[in-house]
């Protein structure tokens, strides 16, 4: 829906908004009207405290009265700027995505429903204080008024949004948690012959783009003004999130990305800290092998010398059939105290153990926006209630930190925790949660710089990392990557940086892991003898990378290659057995084989020439933004507008991700994933910050704001903040009261 200017408001948007908001709450069903005229008021009367000003980048600065106030107009901006994708998140978070996606969708939905339970959520609003209820239910106003007030929008499910619906979606992460859970293992054990089919998209190799995120804090003592700075780069899929600031009366001013229906800033900052979210290596989700007697005909487990009953509990997953009506199915859920069955392994059933917190969850999301400086921070991280996320902070204190997640379970380090354990030995199970002052963390080094690329904590700030041999193994999973090496060499010796060079840094067009694996490829080659056909049939591509710096850009053919010979390697060695420590990177320059390199560049050479007519193609020509729909899965077609794009997928070791691909029917890379919300902030007496944000901020094409920061976007070209009202004067394009 086109945003209406101020100028072109209806004459009389109250009289207007409370006639929808009758109607909407007349169909949603039997409310009787005293209890309808109650909720128009408390609408209309909230809507009236909430100030929503549009920068010209279309961005939604919210001002309230209270935290409650803004909150309510926050979720009401998201909803103009995309509500479906804010309705599509509680699709998935309540585990009602079959009635939209059919019967393929049942098991994601049982999936969600084996640890989200409507009725406990029911309860958990009620048991929460009183300051949390009143935000969940200013969210939950705040979506249906934009539903009241806009008839013509159509929810796929969710006609009416209740406050506790807000604790089954309190992290704001790309993946969650509970995304642990194989579907088709869950299918297995849970489902019967002639289930439909998965709603799962089977993709090549080379298409998983590695998840993550890129964090760096500089200390004042390396930066030319004497303030932090910090980088906050996300990598997640595209749109994957609003960029908007919410304030109040009442403290709050945050500025930053908001997952699509969350109403607190996930990545983002406030007038003294800043904090930004890398997904972790920390292993703090486990599965445990459950033994399982029958007596009576009912299921037991073994735990210790007892055996203990295996508790259940109904499932019903209403879903769309074919022809649009509605079925559902039912299912008989299984539990121990470890947590639910997900699938079955020879005899033994699986158990998953993951942090479900929703208060805590949703408190520590929300309280860290209104934290002031370190210190302030901890405190809030003290509810333990974060266990997928590293943080990387900063503060106009000039503190910097490196934090891994809060909710670390304590586990006895003799077990290998990345396999199932045995659940009948009560070693295994964790006990208790690990103080913060006893995880791997990093707190003003002294070399005065700290990051994380998702990869260890063992070098988040250089030599004073702390030393992996202190702490358990179940610490990190993910070991080093080339980001980090990258960043490490970024960061050591830097000196009088300020944000533009930490931006720089950001799009630093380095490539490690081909600085480390071209010449592996190149000496395969020299050692060719002559009569090899190969050796002719590679001279040209091979004299092409072998002077090649190895750093991207739009007119690099030595890129092109190389991610083309990269991808086809990749797939060969993908599934390579990598048991003995080496990674994938390691395996492909090390363990491939002579010959499996060089007819992996062979086979990305013929590629080139029946794609573009020659190996020799410009990276810009290859690899695209496009953005043609508002739809969560985006077509691509090479006969349409497209812009180049100069950074790679950050597998090889770029900081600035694209993850890119061929689609059907397109020879071209078209990227959906990596860099999408980037800005950097510096604390100075006045916090200022520059940002990015894939596309553009709506998700309406009829809108200009729709891709009106692709091109910067692309160059990297990062955009002033309008955080400060000042800032705002001749860079508003209109002001207003929701519903208006």
């Amino acid at each position: 829906m086109p945003i209406r200017s101020a100028s072109r408001a209806p004459r009389h948007p109250a009289r207007i908004a409370t006639a929808a908001l009758a109607l909407v709450i007349g169909l949603l069903g039997g409310a009787p009207a005293h209890a309808s005229d109650t909720a128009q008021a408390r609408m209309q009367r909230q809507a009236q405290a909430v100030t929503i000003t549009r920068d010209d980048w279309g961005i939604a600065h919210v001002r309230g009265t209270t935290d409650a106030d803004a909150v309510f107009g926050m979720a009401y901006a998201q909803a103009e700027d995309d509500f479906h994708r804010v309705e599509t998140n509680y699709l998935l978070s309540l585990g009602r995505m079959a009635e939209v996606k059919g019967e393929s969708a049942i098991w994601l939905d049982l999936r969600q429903k084996l640890f989200i339970d409507p009725v406990e959520l029911k309860k958990l609003y009620a048991q929460s204080p009183a300051w949390l209820r009143r935000l969940m239910d200013a969210w939950a106003d705040g979506l249906n008024h934009y539903l009241a007030t806009h008839p013509q929008v159509h929810p796929e499910v969710i006609t009416h949004f209740e406050p506790w619906m807000a604790l089954s979606f309190t992290e704001g992460s790309i993946g969650g948690d509970i995304e642990r859970v194989d579907l088709k293992q869950l299918k297995d054990f849970y489902g019967q012959s002639g289930d439909a089919p998965l709603a799962t998209l089977q993709t090549h190799p080379s298409w998983v783009e590695p998840t993550g995120s890129n964090g760096i804090a500089i200390a004042p003592k390396l930066t030319a003004d004497g303030h932090a700075l910090l980088l906050i780069n996300p990598h997640t899929s595209f749109f994957f999130r609003s960029e908007l600031q919410m304030s109040s009366d009442e403290g709050l001013d945050a500025y930053g990305a908001v997952t699509w229906g969350q109403f607190f800033i996930y990545q983002g900052f406030n007038q003294h800290v800043g904090w930004m979210h890398t997904s972790t290596g920390l292993d703090a989700v486990d599965e445990f092998a459950e033994t399982i007697v029958r007596k009576d005909g009912k299921p037991f487990y073994r735990y210790g010398s007892e055996l203990r009953p295996v508790t259940s509990r109904q499932i019903t997953v209403p879903y769309r059939r074919a022809d649009g009506s509605m079925a559902e199915r039912s299912f008989t859920a299984y539990f121990t105290h470890h947590g639910p069955i997900v699938r079955k392994d020879g005899d033994k059933w699986i158990a998953q153990a993951l942090m479900n917190t929703p208060i805590p969850a949703l408190q520590q999301s929300w309280l860290r926006t209104k934290t002031h400086d370190l210190a302030s921070y901890m405190k809030v991280a003290e509810l333990k209630a974060n266990s997928s996320n590293n943080t990387l902070l900063a503060d106009d204190k000039g503190q910097i930190a490196f934090l891994m997640p809060q909710f670390v379970p304590r586990r006895d380090d003799r077990f290998d925790y990345t396999k199932p354990v045995d659940g009948a030995n009560p070693a295994t199970d964790w006990h208790g949660l690990t103080p913060l002052d006893q995880l791997p963390q990093v707190v003003n080094p002294p070399n005065g710089w700290a990051f994380n690329t998702n990869d260890w904590p063992y070098s988040a700030a250089g030599p004073n990392s702390p030393k992996q041999a202190d702490f358990p193994r179940y610490m990190d999973t993910f070991g080093e990557n080339p980001r980090g090496l990258h960043a490490t060499r970024l960061l050591t010796g830097a000196r009088d940086v300020t944000r533009s060079s930490l931006i720089a840094m950001a799009f630093d067009p380095y490539l490690p892991a081909f600085a480390r694996q071209l010449p592996v490829l190149i000496g395969d080659y020299d050692a060719l003898p002559a009569s090899d056909p190969l050796k002719a049939k590679l001279r040209g591509p091979i004299a092409l990378l072998r002077p090649w710096d190895y750093r991207w850009g739009i007119a690099s053919m030595p890129t092109t290659l190389a991610v083309f010979w990269g991808d086809t390697l990749w797939d060969q060695v993908s599934k390579a057995d990598t048991a003995d420590g080496l990674s994938i990177y390691e395996v492909m320059a090390e363990k491939a084989g002579p010959q499996q390199r060089l007819h992996a560049l062979a086979e990305a050479v013929d590629r080139l020439q029946r794609d573009f007519g020659h190996w020799g193609v410009p990276w810009g020509e290859v690899n695209r933004f496009q953005r043609l729909t508002g739809a969560i899965g985006q077509p691509f077609d090479d006969g349409k507008p497209s812009i180049p794009v100069p950074f790679t997928s950050s597998r090889w070791g770029s900081l600035a991700s694209f993850g890119a691909h061929r689609w059907p029917g397109t020879r071209r890379y078209y990227g959906t994933s990596g860099n999408s919300f980037v800005a950097v902030v510096e604390f100075g007496p006045r916090v200022g910050a520059r940002a990015i944000t894939a596309g553009g901020e709506s998700g309406h094409p009829e809108s200009k704001h729709f891709n009106d920061q692709a091109e910067r976007y692309t160059t990297g070209n990062l955009r002033e903040v309008y955080f400060w009202p000042e800032q705002l004067k001749g860079h508003t394009e209109r002001s207003y009261h929701p519903g208006q």
